[in-house]
């Protein structure tokens, strides 16, 4: 159990994190070491996109402060002690039981960080505006995160700075064994598996280096023309690496033979929002001309389809399991 500091010493260490934050900043350049600022012994140098972290080579108070770094720690063994709740963790179960809620992605209280006591902190690469100050509190860890398709480079690179990279390269081993009898089972048969997201607003393709893009990469499924587009070409032509709005008129460039499908959205009104959406669609007379439509082959699929992380893409797995090989 964590034991709790004094309300009056919470606060006053929040103090001086903040005001000691200009000094901080100013003299990072580059390096960063314990929340004293002095080199430790009994850690490993760790360089990351906020400088250079002497992570401690045994820690049990770890906070993430997203989704994306919890779930890499989860795969790897670890318990963070805290971390961000989502609504788009749904696949994350009992894992998140007994864990510390900090706040939302983007915005955690470094008061309850503070509070824990917590011996290291890991992040993706947004959080460098409150780096100087989360590394006051705990030695930091910033890890470059540019979109969901890069999961299995970020998951390795994670797993390797937490002492866990053996542990990692297992869990892809599996991950890699499951897709070979999936292979197997599917045999001679090559479906077009079209992915697609409904926003309130909009109908996204998910591309070939999306998050599930890369698990159907994986599974050996081809994709639709208009959704086989890479990180590169996608970011030329719609300005996103890894997904792609299209019109109601251009409907078609999601049919295929089978058709993934969800909405997904971190606060239930835009999440309402998405699932009107998506009711609308279902009675358009343009959705319902769609091949995968009238065959019946549109599965609603829940949110770890835009996960990150390998638990995610197991569960996608498993979804390929129950609709491409189980379903009649």
């Amino acid at each position: 159990m964590v034991e709790m500091m004094p309300k009056w010493r919470r606060w006053r260490m929040l103090v001086l994190v903040l005001l000691t934050l200009g000094l901080v900043a100013a003299c990072q350049g580059g390096s960063s070491t314990d929340r004293s600022g002095a080199i430790t012994e009994n850690c490993t140098s760790v360089e990351h996109v906020a400088g250079i972290t002497c992570v401690p080579n045994s820690f049990e108070r770890l906070v993430t402060l997203d989704s994306v770094t919890f779930e890499a720690a989860i795969a790897v063994d670890l318990k963070p002690t805290a971390t961000v709740f989502s609504n788009l963790s749904s696949h994350l179960g009992n894992q998140l039981n007994n864990v510390e809620n900090i706040g939302q992605f983007g915005g955690p209280s470094l008061e309850k960080v503070i509070e824990l006591n917590p011996d290291l902190i890991v992040g993706v690469d947004s959080y460098q505006t409150i780096y100087a100050q989360t590394s006051q509190i705990a030695p930091t860890v910033l890890f470059k995160f540019e979109h969901s398709g890069q999961w299995k480079e970020f998951f390795q690179t994670v797993s390797e700075a937490l002492g866990r990279g053996d542990v990692a390269q297992k869990v892809m081993a599996d991950y890699s064994k499951r897709l070979e009898e999936f292979k197997a089972a599917m045999g001679d048969r090559q479906p077009k598996v079209s992915v697609i997201r409904i926003y309130p607003n909009s109908i996204n393709l998910y591309l070939r280096d999306s998050f599930p893009g890369t698990v159907l990469q994986d599974a050996g499924l081809a994709r639709p023309p208009a959704q086989d587009l890479g990180a590169e070409e996608a970011q030329r032509s719609a300005n996103n690496p890894i997904q792609q709005a299209i019109s109601r008129e251009l409907l078609s460039q999601a049919d295929g033979d089978v058709l993934f499908v969800w909405t997904a959205e971190n606060e239930a009104e835009a999440n309402q929002e998405a699932q009107k959406k998506l009711e609308e669609l279902q009675n358009d007379s343009l959705w319902k001309t769609l091949n995968v439509v009238q065959n019946n082959k549109v599965y609603l699929v829940p949110s770890y389809w835009i996960g990150s992380g390998p638990l995610a893409a197991n569960a996608i797995v498993d979804d390929l399991f129950k609709y491409l090989i189980e379903a009649p």
